[in-house]
């Protein structure tokens, strides 16, 4: 073997034996953040378009559980119509809302910290849900829950819930966060919104080199 190919195949060794403590802060940081943004933005997309939280089993929005019981008896006396109508306000709702996010999760990844990136790096599978929740998720409910509010205000039957339950709670018999239904809705499209950042994070991790980025590849790479 000539010392050219010699060279080359060391160089292939040292690159592939990259661990996480290799990696110099800018490359984990940048790396992460192409990765982050991708991802969130990705996540909006998907989520963000007529069907994509009601036509999404992972993420669609059902009645909240305390409702089923009352939901059965309106389908059984013929009113399944009015039950069907609220779930899909709720659905549309979220739809509606997420795609007011993206500002806030990009501006997210923009403030992340080469320590935040190596945490992340290092952190496991939920790492990053963890990081959005933590620098998103009150702003973003402030902003999905009057988008939800207008949804859900055009069914009667929410006002009607809302009434009921709110009794309910009161009595200890309903969680307060389940007691009013555009609250509830918010909260789940919240959780929709950062599961679906998780599944696009995953295929980051699982094939960095299908996204066309040197520096993802690089990066988590050295998590192999």
């Amino acid at each position: 073997m000539s010392l050219a190919a010699l060279l080359a195949c060391a160089a292939v060794r040292q690159a592939q034996a990259l661990t996480l403590a290799d990696l110099s802060g800018a490359d984990a940081s940048k790396g992460l953040k192409t990765a982050l943004e991708k991802g969130a933005l990705a996540a909006v997309g998907i989520l963000g378009t007529h069907d994509g939280f009601l036509g999404n089993e992972k993420v669609r929005i059902p009645l909240p559980k305390f409702l089923e019981d009352a939901a059965k008896l309106m389908r059984t006396f013929g009113q399944g119509g009015k039950v069907d109508e609220l779930v899909t306000a709720m659905n549309r709702g979220a739809e509606a809302a997420v795609p007011q996010a993206k500002d806030l999760l990009v501006k997210a990844v923009q403030t992340m910290t080469v320590n935040d990136a190596k945490g992340i790096l290092g952190g496991g599978s939920t790492a990053v849900t963890a990081f959005f929740e933590t620098r998103t998720r009150p702003q973003l409910a402030m902003r999905f829950l009057p988008i939800v509010t207008q949804a859900t205000a055009k069914v009667d039957l929410a006002s009607k819930f809302n009434e009921v339950a709110g009794k309910a709670a009161e009595l200890g018999l309903v969680k307060k966060d389940e007691a009013n239904i555009q609250k509830y809705v918010t909260d789940k499209t919240l959780s929709g919104l950062f599961f679906m950042i998780a599944e696009e994070e995953k295929k980051i991790r699982d094939n960095p080199a299908g996204y066309g980025s040197a520096i993802l590849s690089k990066v988590f790479g050295a998590l192999k």
